[in-house]
């Protein structure tokens, strides 16, 4: 089996990018780099982070304030160089996105702008399963609108005995109820399950109910392909640390339909770098917010923080995400296969490849997910990421994750948990 892993990562067609990236050394040394299966929760270090930043910490030294306007590439405008490579790979135009802030406060922003409740049409929609913070934000906008979240957040749960949602039950509660909802804001890939959601079919549905809708992209950004643009999505967000490799806590990315960024009616929280580029610096009480993304902008870019999310949207830009998304249907489907007959396991990812992105879920019966992350990486050099209580996560990064990988996460789990893999 470990003579097949190897030959297919001789005969892909899209060679591993491992090289590129900094590859922790495996737990305790035995098995030189660790098959690292946690890039859903924080993606690799790529190479070429380090020289990057150090030029920026350069032109600091030698310019000072002068750097704004001369360094090799000017502070001033420095998030711009980062708007056709994030519009290219969410599916955007270039005046739809922006980068700025971090995911949870892009959400307020966006909330602030389209979760308008009046009258009956006051819920706000979400998965059961969201992550937490947006479990969290979703929450504190209904109590800043004067409502109660029990009554205003309304939670999708799978049918009974089934771990993810079917895209026909989001699509019948929206048609009786749509009247009700004011807001969706769905995980594009659940970050617990794996599900890739149909998002071109509920955010029909939602429009066509008069709902916002929104997405949480983080665990899909970088991950899937994204047509947010065709598809008609009011606003979305993603972090860029995770399949994006832009270190902890990188600087988000942000997307608003070119239908709102062109009507000056839509409220929104504002701050300076939020006003025309043009008249920013007359320092007027006034703001004159552009036609973009960038007028949900408030402060000036961190530079420091930016550069490595440039570095990695060079990365994709030159890889493509079609190659990106067929090499990850490749390695996915690879260690699915080898998880299907293993013991004491249940793989709760959906199993149709255009249903996930690149993350398989296991539920382990009768086990500590934490200890059994623990041991993976201790006996076995393969680092995975547990959730609680029983769940345990392998993201087979396409950029740097390869058929080898995958060998040893099957052999590992059949060690630990029993089985043949």
């Amino acid at each position: 089996m470990e003579d097949e892993a190897r030959r297919l990562d001789a005969d892909d067609p899209l060679p591993t990018l491992r090289g590129e990236f900094l590859v922790p050394p495996a737990p305790g040394g035995a098995y030189g780099e660790a098959a690292y299966f946690a890039g859903n929760s924080l993606g690799l270090q790529p190479r070429g982070v380090a020289d990057r930043l150090r030029e920026e910490l350069d032109d600091w030294a030698r310019l000072a304030v002068e750097g704004h306007t001369q360094a090799r590439r000017p502070w001033v405008d420095y998030h711009e160089l980062l708007r056709d490579p994030a519009a290219r790979l969410v599916g955007a135009l270039p005046h739809e996105v922006v980068a700025m802030n971090t995911l949870t406060v892009n959400l307020h922003l966006m909330m602030a702008s389209f979760y308008r409740p009046e009258g009956r049409r006051t819920r706000i929609v979400i998965e059961d399963s969201a992550f937490p913070s947006d479990s969290y934000a979703v929450a504190s906008q209904a109590v800043h609108h004067g409502l109660d979240p029990a009554e205003t957040v309304v939670r999708l749960t799978p049918r009974p005995g089934e771990d993810t949602l079917r895209t026909e039950d989001v699509l019948a509660r929206l048609e009786r109820e749509g009247d009700t909802v004011a807001l969706l804001l769905l995980g594009g890939v659940n970050y617990l399950t794996g599900q890739l959601m149909d998002m071109a079919a509920i955010t029909k549905a939602g429009r066509a109910a008069g709902a916002a809708v929104g997405w949480d992209l983080a665990h899909a950004a970088g991950n899937v392909p994204l047509r947010l643009h065709d598809w008609d999505v009011d606003f979305a967000a993603w972090c860029t640390y995770k399949y994006l490799n832009s270190g902890p806590g990188a600087v988000a990315g942000c997307f608003v339909h070119e239908r709102h960024v062109r009507d000056a009616s839509v409220p929104r929280l504002a701050g300076w770098w939020g006003t025309e580029p043009s008249v920013r610096f007359r320092m007027e009480p006034g703001i004159s917010p552009p036609a973009s993304a960038d007028a949900w902008q408030l402060s000036n870019p961190p530079i420091m923080a930016l550069a490595p999310v440039l570095v990695s949207l060079e990365i994709f830009d030159r890889v493509g995400m079609g190659a990106l998304r067929a090499k990850s249907e490749r390695l996915t489907g690879y260690l699915a296969s080898r998880l299907a007959s293993l013991g004491g396991a249940q793989v709760i990812t959906p199993a149709d490849p255009a249903a996930r992105g690149a993350q398989l879920s296991l539920r382990v019966a009768d086990a500590d997910a934490g200890g059994l992350v623990r041991r993976l990486a201790e006996r076995h050099g393969v680092v995975a990421d547990a959730r609680k209580p029983d769940v345990v996560r392998f993201a087979p990064v396409p950029l740097y994750c390869t058929f080898h990988d995958c060998h040893r996460a099957a052999e590992a789990l059949s060690d630990l948990v029993g089985g043949p893999a």
